[in-house]
């Protein structure tokens, strides 16, 4: 596809956001934001970052991209550019607009020596040629919870849980969340102002529902978890058939998730409790007594792209000893492209370029959907996007980089 030579790619400058930000919610089909999430959104732009595509005096393309740290294997946090805001006006589609903003944005994360870029994607079908892989997924269930009870693991008694205005206990709660972020490999460690994310809460997006709640967990007096949801209440012939919509939990331990679960599952007049976005190897799936009443289901959520694979590699660390030589191909990245021997462990890893024979061929794709360690080499070789050339390297690098935590977007961006 030839590039638009009529159109003009530029740097954002903050006079021009809200006609930016127009053009990307017309694209998305969607109606007017809220004041407040207008505000909040404006507030966490970056504009060094945050790109414009300009036909003449028109706006057609816009993209940004916000410095984020996301966990990885072993639990650093690695510098992550979160691609976001990507948009092209229905009139200049399959005119280059799309692949001239991702090619500037991928050499403006490679210059600030960003090794990752990580996306949600509206549609999947998008982002694979430009080297993303989806490399997270995230659970979705509607449960009955008429029919439906967790179990309680040893410890829950000793949970005391109360109600607080969300605003109030922010900081109690992004503590908990800090907590959680080493632990589990996507996680992002929170910029000031994102924790105001969760707090959004117009009357106009709530469907009926009420106003967003929040419990929290307590032992011995210290904050060890809480939940967000909304409630709305519903009747039918044979009486309340309520709903209860989570919108974020987190817990810093197994008595305090099961003590939140059971009082999400015993709300008063509610029978329903829809959840979406949670890991997917949530324990609570494991504490029901009826899982197909649960309705689980499973949406990709983040893609991974490796923008300097030798540094994003020796980023992380692997389950097992591995010493594999990949041979990588990259059209889009060029940079990338070619042999990289992988040696690490436990421990830490290095990943230099070689000349020596390799041992799996695959695209920079399938290296970011296997990067975090929630979908296996040996998964997509069955597919037939990665070929073993040295017997027993295919195994060998698909244990190592497996986690024993699946890995997880906590929230979108």
């Amino acid at each position: 596809m030839a590039t638009d030579r009529t159109t003009e790619l530029k740097v954002l400058r903050p006079e021009e956001w809200d006609g930016w930000w127009d053009n990307l919610i017309r694209a998305f089909g969607a109606g007017q934001t809220s004041s407040e999430e207008r505000e909040l959104d404006k507030s966490l732009t970056e504009f060094d970052r945050s790109l414009a595509t300009w036909d003449g005096d028109e706006l057609v393309g816009t993209a940004g991209a916000f410095s984020f740290r996301m966990t990885v294997p072993g639990g650093s946090l690695v510098p992550a550019a979160g691609v976001t805001m990507v948009s092209v006006a229905a009139t200049h589609r399959r005119r280059g607009v799309l692949t001239s903003m991702m090619r500037r944005q991928l050499d403006d994360v490679r210059a600030l020596g960003e090794p990752l870029a990580v996306l949600t994607a509206s549609e999947p079908a998008i982002y694979g040629r430009f080297g993303y892989g989806a490399a997270t997924f995230q659970l979705h269930a509607e449960i009955d919870t008429s029919r439906v009870q967790p179990a309680l693991p040893a410890g829950t008694e000793e949970i005391r849980l109360r109600y607080a205005q969300p605003a109030d206990v922010l900081a109690e709660c992004e503590a908990v969340y800090a907590a959680l972020v080493p632990r589990r490999p996507g996680m992002l460690a929170r910029r000031p102002g994102w924790e105001r994310v969760a707090l959004l809460d117009p009357e106009s997006e709530r469907d009926g529902a009420s106003a967003l709640q929040c419990v929290v967990a307590e032992r011995d007096g210290e904050v060890t978890g809480y939940a967000r949801f909304r409630t709305k209440l519903g009747w039918g012939p044979t009486g309340h058939n309520g709903t209860v919509s989570l919108e974020d939990l987190a817990a810093l331990d197994p008595a305090t998730d099961a003590a939140l679960w059971r009082f999400l599952f015993d709300i008063d007049l509610m029978t329903n409790l829809t959840v979406r976005g949670r890991p997917v190897d949530d324990a609570w799936q494991y504490l029901v007594s009826d899982i197909r009443r649960c309705v689980p289901r499973l949406r990709d959520s983040c893609y991974v792209r490796l923008v300097d694979v030798g540094a994003a590699l020796a980023a992380r660390t692997y389950q097992t000893p591995v010493d594999v030589v990949f041979e990588v191909a990259d059209d889009f990245c060029p940079w990338n492209a070619g042999r990289w021997r992988l040696t690490g462990d436990t421990k830490g890893a290095s990943c230099e370029r070689t000349t020596d024979a390799a041992d799996l061929t695959l695209s920079v794709r399938e290296l970011g959907a296997a990067y975090l360690g929630g979908v296996s080499l040996l998964s997509l070789a069955a597919a037939g996007r990665v070929r073993e050339l040295r017997d027993g390297a295919l195994t060998e690098a698909s244990v190592a980089f497996a986690s024993p935590v699946v890995p997880w977007l906590p929230h979108g961006f």
